[in-house]
């Protein structure tokens, strides 16, 4: 999870040469948007969408010289995206703890827990989602399943990219309660396909800033059909201000709220409340909750 502090240095100080590469670049793709982008960002780009969908990749482009933004985005380690392998290598030296979670915002956390838990409340129960069973996606440890799920849920399950996160959630973050975790997924989410029509909530939390556009839409795509009947879908994550923020130590990418929901759009889902989180230091990026069905 990342905690990003908002940094308004970065793109200003691109000298001549990135400047030069940039707008080479867009000289170019004016020509051959089909060709020339196809996998950029991981991103099937496509002419009749790159007016609002892809209005994100826009705003890197903008704001990111090119020669920072391509090798991470577009080149491949072992067979993976770079954006992807860099985020798991970040991760892997994170200690399996609420420290590691939260980084340096461990004192935010029982505020963050208050909030989610609120803004849970308004969607479960009669005529709306049911309290059997939720799955946790980017689970991390289970701070989130621990301290918002599993006092509603009769059973859960847990979805994280990183084994020794999971194994300490098992094995001792989450005491007794572990035997109520039907499954533990040890998968990167672009890959994740959860099963269909199981869940009556989805939560996923500070992870859908770790995917790319084509693949966060290809996924809440993949969320819409594991939901049961009145199922909903919750999304908390960093917004930024405008446009959208790309942090290369993680791997995140932070989209505006308005961003956000063109995406959920596109996957086919319907927002039906999205609410700030209060309480946290102006220093921290607003952060957001979404339901969705």
């Amino acid at each position: 999870m990342d905690m990003s502090m908002e940094d308004d240095g970065g793109s200003s100080s691109a000298n001549l040469e990135h400047r030069a590469a940039h707008r080479a670049f867009r000289e170019r793709w004016k020509e051959t948007d089909d060709s020339m982008c196809r996998h950029s960002m991981s991103f099937h780009l496509h002419h009749r969408l790159r007016s609002d969908f892809f209005a994100s990749y826009l705003y890197l482009v903008e704001k990111i010289p090119l020669v920072q933004l391509f090798p991470l985005t577009c080149e491949f380690i072992s067979g993976e995206k770079q954006f992807y392998h860099q985020a798991q290598r970040f991760y892997r030296d994170v200690p399996a703890s609420e420290e590691g979670m939260m980084g340096d915002f461990l004192e935010i956390s029982n505020t963050d827990l208050e909030g989610s838990r609120q803004f849970l409340k308004r969607f479960v129960g009669p005529g709306k989602a049911g309290t059997h069973r939720a799955l946790d996606c980017g689970s991390g440890i289970g701070r989130v399943t621990k301290g918002v799920l599993l006092p509603v849920f009769e059973k859960m399950e847990m979805a994280d990219m990183m084994e020794h996160f999971l194994l300490h959630a098992h094995e001792e973050y989450l005491g007794e309660d572990a035997d109520r975790i039907e499954t533990y997924y040890c998968f990167n989410l672009q890959e994740f396909k959860p099963p269909k029509n199981k869940y009556d909530v989805i939560w996923m939390q500070w992870v859908a800033c770790h995917l790319t556009d084509k693949d966060l839409m290809t996924f809440l795509c993949h969320c819409k059909k594991s939901l049961r009947p009145n199922g909903v879908l919750i999304m908390k994550d960093n917004m930024a201000r405008q446009g959208c923020k790309l942090d290369p130590l993680d791997s995140s990418i932070s989209r505006h709220l308005d961003i956000m929901r063109s995406i959920i759009s596109r996957a086919g889902l319907e927002v039906l409340e999205a609410q700030r989180q209060e309480g946290f230091p102006d220093v921290v990026m607003p952060v957001w909750m979404i339901a969705m069905k």
